[in-house]
C-alpha cells in the first residue's frame, strides 16, 4: 500500500527530490545534474606523486579542521584507527603530518561520469545581515524557521534503490494527498503557514536571498547583539541561478553575473526584483545557532567550518569528513591554489563528481572571493587504507 502511495507521489513532487545530506549553504550557478542514464562519477585509486601539489602544501593549516572532523568520524569503524593516531600525534611538523597521511591513507582521484578529471569549483561564505527581533519600516523581510506542515519522506525506506533521496511536500487538506511544498513565490505571497515562525526581520531582500544561497550567516540586531543563523530545512525545489536568468534575458553580461553584479542590478531594477527572485523556487528555512567567534557555521558533518580549509561536496561521491586535496586557481585569477581541504559540508547546487564549493569564511574579503570564484579544478579524496567504497563510488560504465 505504502509503495503504491509513494509511487503515485513521485511524479507529482519529483522537483522536491534532493540528495542527502541536506544542508544547503550558498551556492553560485549550479552544474547540470546528470540524468539517471549518465555514467556515474567514480573514485579512481591514485598515487601520492600524482596528487598535483601535494608536496608543496603545508598540511598544518588543515590539521585542526581534520581533528575537528575526527570528533564525529572516530565513531565510524573505518576512521577509528586513523583518528586515534591523529589525536595522539605530538610532532606537528609539515613533514610529519604529510607522512601521517601518506602512511595511513590512500589517494583516490575523482573522475566525472564522462571520464574527465576536471570540474567546477565555486565559493561560499558566511554573510552579515542587519535585522531586528521586531518588524518596522526598515526591517520588513522575515527570516523564517521551518514550517510545521513541511513533510520529509525518505524514499530509501520504501525503495532501496533510492537510498539517500528525500522528497519534501505537504499534506493537502482537501485531497488528503501529499503534494509539493509551496514554492518561493507562494511563500512570499503568504500561502505557507509561517506566522510565528519569524526568527528575525532584515532590511534587504536581496541580502536575505543570498543568505539562503549561502545556507548560514550572522545578523547584527538593532540592539547591538549579533546572532548566527544555520540551515534548518528547505522547501524541496532545486536551485536555479538568477544570475544565469539575467544573462539569458540579456539584462546582465556574463562577466558581471556575480553576487555583486546581481546586487547592482537589483538596486537599479527594484520593480523587477520580486519576479527575478521567484525564478529560483527554492526556499531555505533557518534556525538560530550559538555564536562561536572562534569557529565558522556548522556544516553538514556537524562540526564548525574552517575558513579556506572546509569544502562542500556531493556526499554521494565524496564521503563527508574525508580530506580532499584540491588543485585549482584563485578567484578570477590563474594563480595556483593547491591545498588540503576537508569535505565537511554539502550544498543544493553541489552535484556530481569534480564539483565543490570552497568555504572562504566570514567578512568582506571572504564575500569578494566567494562571489567571484568560478574556477576549474581537480580533486583527490584521501581515504583510510582499506576503506570500502560503495558500488556507486567505484562502478564505471564500460
Amino acid at each position: 500500500m505504502i509503495r503504491r502511495y509513494i509511487a503515485a507521489l513521485i511524479p507529482i513532487a519529483l522537483a522536491a527530490c534532493q540528495t542527502l545530506p541536506e544542508p544547503q549553504p550558498m551556492v553560485v550557478p549550479p552544474v547540470e545534474v546528470p540524468s539517471a542514464k549518465a555514467p556515474p562519477p567514480v573514485l579512481r585509486i591514485s598515487t601520492w606523486n600524482a596528487v598535483d601539489g601535494w608536496h608543496d602544501d603545508d598540511p598544518r593549516d588543515a590539521w585542526n579542521a581534520f581533528l575537528a572532523g575526527c570528533g564525529t568520524l572516530k565513531n565510524q569503524t573505518a576512521w577509528q584507527t586513523v583518528c586515534a593516531t591523529a589525536i595522539a600525534l605530538q610532532d606537528l611538523s609539515p613533514d610529519t603530518l604529510r607522512g601521517f597521511f601518506e602512511t595511513n591513507f590512500t589517494p583516490y582521484q575523482v573522475i566525472n561520469g564522462d571520464g574527465s578529471d576536471t570540474g567546477l569549483i565555486t565559493g561560499y561564505y558566511e554573510p552579515l545581515l542587519y535585522g531586528s527581533r521586531t518588524p518596522d519600516k526598515r526591517y520588513r523581510y522575515p527570516v523564517y524557521g521551518a514550517p510545521d506542515d513541511l513533510l520529509t519522506i525518505d524514499l530509501g525506506d520504501v525503495y532501496p534503490e533510492l537510498k539517500s533521496m528525500r522528497l519534501r511536500g505537504r499534506l493537502d487538506a482537501d485531497t488528503r494527498r501529499v503534494v509539493p511544498y509551496y514554492d518561493r513565490g507562494q511563500i512570499e505571497n503568504g500561502a505557507a503557514p509561517l506566522a510565528s515562525k519569524e526568527i528575525v526581520w532584515v532590511d534587504d531582500p536581496i541580502d536575505l536571498f543570498f543568505l539562503q544561497i549561502q545556507g548560514s550567516g550572522r545578523v547584527q540586531l538593532d540592539t547591538g547583539e549579533t546572532i548566527r543563523l544555520g540551515y534548518a530545512n528547505q522547501n524541496g525545489y532545486p536551485y536555479r541561478s538568477i544570475g544565469r536568468q539575467l544573462v539569458d534575458r540579456g539584462e546582465l553580461p556574463l562577466e558581471k553575473a556575480s553576487m555583486d553584479g546581481i546586487k547592482q542590478w537589483a538596486k537599479h531594477n527594484p520593480d523587477k526584483l520580486r519576479e527575478l527572485l521567484d525564478y529560483n523556487a527554492s526556499y531555505v528555512f533557518f534556525r538560530e545557532t550559538p555564536v562561536n567567534a572562534a569557529g565558522g557555521p556548522v556544516g553538514a558533518l556537524g562540526v564548525p567550518l574552517t575558513a579556506s580549509r572546509s569544502l562542500a561536496v556531493d556526499a554521494s561521491i565524496v564521503p563527508l569528513g574525508a580530506p580532499v586535496f584540491l588543485a585549482t586557481t584563485w578567484p578570477n585569477s590563474d594563480k595556483l591554489l593547491k591545498q588540503l581541504m576537508l569535505a565537511q559540508d554539502t550544498g543544493g547546487a553541489i552535484r556530481g563528481g569534480v564539483r565543490a564549493d570552497f568555504f572562504w569564511g566570514f567578512g568582506g574579503q571572504a564575500a569578494l572571493h566567494a562571489g567571484s570564484m568560478r574556477q576549474s579544478g581537480k580533486m583527490w579524496v584521501l581515504l583510510p587504507n582499506g576503506y570500502v567504497l560503495s558500488q556507486a563510488q567505484t562502478q564505471q560504465k564500460r
